[in-house]
């Protein structure tokens, strides 16, 4: 996996159900998405595999990383591309010894504190941090509080693998995400929430391009 521009993450709810998951993930590559990230927390094992099944399907071919929220059993059972995992889930350590040197992991923080965490950790355990949230978002209730674009370029500066943006964020933010040094924007309902979600990528590549 080699960008992280656009960055979808998933809902099962906001697309209408694991079909919806599927066609738009069909449409986000048509309009130019990066990566696709299956996140559904209240799925079961067998209904991620199904759906994440249906997803590889789709991205097998495209160039488009398929990454597996929290689930590393799951993204290793699908081959997918990497998962990406939160402060909660599984050790990152730990996440990357199943995953083994070729998969990407990705990992969220929120702040100065689990910057440092992430920082400690050996070259080479994850490839990526989603950074934020930037702002306060409906999608993930349990979130921790909004750090703003001042957060986000604080974080970016002292990492040491590339930032992906996320939290509220819609296409008139890509200049300030860019001018904060993220390597990309990370979005759920700037595609998922659209009636068109494959002119919501473009606008969003556009924007991003054009930042």
């Amino acid at each position: 996996m080699t960008s992280y521009d656009i960055y979808l993450v998933t809902d099962s709810a906001l697309c209408g159900g694991p079909a919806g998951v599927v066609q738009t993930a069909r449409a986000a590559v048509a309009g130019g998405v990066a990566a696709v990230q299956l996140r559904d927390p209240l799925a079961t094992t067998r209904e991620l595999m199904h759906v994440g099944g249906a997803l590889k399907r789709v991205l097998d071919g495209t160039g488009v990383a398929l990454i597996i929220n929290d689930r590393i059993d799951v993204a290793l059972a699908l081959d997918a591309d990497g998962a990406h995992i939160g402060q909660s889930d599984m050790d990152a350590r730990s996440a990357r010894r199943l995953l083994g040197r070729g998969r990407h992991l990705g990992l969220s923080v929120s702040n100065l504190h689990e910057l440092d965490g992430a920082l400690a950790l050996p070259a080479g355990t994850i490839d990526l941090l989603g950074v934020g949230p930037v702002r306060s978002t409906a999608r993930k209730p349990d979130a921790s509080p909004p750090i703003g674009f001042g957060g986000l370029a604080e974080i970016c500066r002292s990492a040491d693998v590339p930032c992906v943006a996320i939290g509220g964020l819609t296409l008139e933010d890509a200049k300030a995400v860019r001018a904060a040094g993220a390597a990309g924007m990370a979005v759920i309902s700037a595609i998922c929430g659209t009636a068109d979600p494959e002119a919501a990528t473009r606008a969003l590549r556009a924007a991003w391009e054009a930042a």
